[in-house]
């Protein structure tokens, strides 16, 4: 695949000190940003993994007077700037690192773009110098952008909510405008509509006269993240982005209280979703097809998927085609590919940040549960947001415990023995709801060596997962595990 914003080469088996163009461990510079995030563990492989990666994404970071304010880099080297696609899937990454307001300021500049003039699309890069980057954008009528940006923006905007519980991301007028006029005017703009996404042209909204030799033309509305192949009419992952544009744009009007509108866009979603299974699901190949092609036909073996369509994240493997892959991968297979840095061009922005945010939430198992506000009447037991942690280390790793990782007005601790016993320490900030979970089938764990009856669910994948609920007050420490 050929990006706009980052494009990946194979490694050769090269080390962590030497890349493909150049030198890969960025060394901070004298008086540059520091993360308090660390991690510590009986592999030497995984600590020295994560510690290049946080040394080399917090090189990219800069707050030093820009015009465009606060920002870290996700695009291609040498560019200065942040690309909508990259820093969507940085995005997690930074908050980790401590980067809130970066992401804040940068998403917030990404909204503020959006515009009729570009059939509301916003800026696919901008520089340091809050400008469009001058090799993607022309004038708005010539510009590169690919179509699940939008799309993408929104889910993330919801997500970086969640972990930071920051009310601008649902209050402020330039995000709620973005939001608005992209689950309605740039899905009407642009064909992507569930009754019309299957029939619509290659080419829309063209200005002037179309010259395919031009950069701008076909790239001005890329239907997919997949720029190498210029036909296709439309590809996976803007289904799979759309869907979620409208869940979180869903949950976002559940934060704010307008449950019509939620119930309205959760509907869309679903309507997404049957789309999705009835239409693009290729049961010769147990996967989805990867697109729509200039014949109107369903082509390609894209994303599989390990038991439901919601397990399908285009973050994952955007750059092998268009868009996602399950997490259908054994605990030992996952850890291997977090440690494994040969496959990867080192100096690009997004493999560092994106490495953080998968040994968060793969490695530490660490995600933050989502409850709509309206459910508080009548639920008494009601937090918007739980953390849960379920074990990844694999069979090869004997502990590993991460600190200092920012979750809303806290600062937390999880450390993992194996994949049996794990504690949570709330370091910093109020209480919260810790959901301690563990891979297969248990009637108790025990919380500080006490036993509580578990609750079993099926897991992503289909997995059974046990798992309790503790409160874990300000500077507090629970420990479970699935024996005393």
């Amino acid at each position: 695949m050929l990006s706009g914003c980052s494009v990946y080469g194979a490694g050769m088996g090269r080390g962590l000190a030497q890349l493909i163009t150049g030198q890969s461990h960025v060394l901070p510079m004298a008086g540059g940003l520091d993360s308090k995030l660390d991690l510590s563990s009986s592999s030497d492989k995984l600590a020295e993994v994560f510690h290049w990666a946080r040394s080399q994404a917090m090189a990219y970071a800069f707050d030093e007077g820009d015009p465009v304010g606060p920002w870290y880099e996700a695009v291609e080297p040498g560019r200065e700037g942040f690309c909508i696609r990259d820093t969507c899937h940085q995005a997690l990454g930074a908050q980790a690192l401590g980067l809130a307001r970066f992401n804040l300021n940068m998403l917030r500049k990404f909204a503020e773009n959006i515009s009729d003039s570009r059939d509301w699309c916003s800026y696919w890069e901008i520089d340091r110098y809050n400008r469009p980057a001058p090799v993607d954008y022309e004038n708005d009528a010539a510009f590169w952008y690919n179509l699940p940006a939008n799309f993408d923006l929104v889910d993330c905007c919801f997500r970086m909510y969640v972990w930071t519980g920051d009310r601008t991301y649902v209050e402020d007028p330039v995000f709620l405008n973005f939001y608005e006029r992209t689950v309605n005017d740039y899905v009407e703009r642009w064909g992507l509509g569930v009754d019309e996404i299957m029939s619509r042209p290659r080419l829309l909204n063209m200005r002037g006269i179309y010259d395919p030799k031009k950069k701008f033309p076909p790239a001005r509305g890329i239907p997919g993240y997949n720029e190498g192949e210029h036909e296709y009419v439309v590809g996976f992952d803007v289904l799979a982005t759309e869907r979620a544009a409208y869940l979180a744009y869903a949950h976002i009007q559940q934060v704010r209280g307008n449950a019509e509108q939620a119930q309205e866009f959760l509907q869309k979603a679903a309507a997404l979703e049957a789309l999705m299974e009835n239409k693009w699901w290729n049961k010769e190949g147990q996967c989805f097809y990867q697109r729509l092609t200039a014949n109107h036909e369903l082509e390609g073996c894209g994303p599989k998927r390990a038991d439901n369509l919601p397990g399908i994240d285009w973050r994952r493997d955007v750059s092998a085609d268009a868009g996602g892959s399950p997490r259908e991968a054994t605990s030992d297979e996952e850890v291997a590919r977090l440690l494994d840095l040969s496959h990867a061009r080192l100096e690009y922005p997004e493999v560092s940040f994106s490495r953080i945010g998968d040994l968060v939430t793969d490695l530490m198992g660490v995600t933050l549960e989502f409850r709509s506000p309206l459910e508080a009447a009548v639920d008494g037991g009601w937090v918007e947001v739980t953390v849960r942690t379920l074990p990844g280390l694999g069979t090869a790793i004997a502990w590993a415990e991460m600190r200092n990782l920012p979750i809303r007005a806290c600062e937390v601790t999880v450390r993992h023995e194996g994949t049996q016993k794990t504690t949570f320490t709330n370091e910093r900030g109020p209480a919260l709801i810790w959901r301690a979970a563990f891979a297969g089938r248990q009637e108790k764990l025990f919380v500080n060596g006490q036993p509580m009856a578990a609750s079993v669910e099926t897991a992503e994948g289909g997995q059974a997962m046990s798992s309790v609920r503790v409160a874990v007050g300000a500077g507090g420490q629970v420990s479970v595990g699935t024996t005393a």
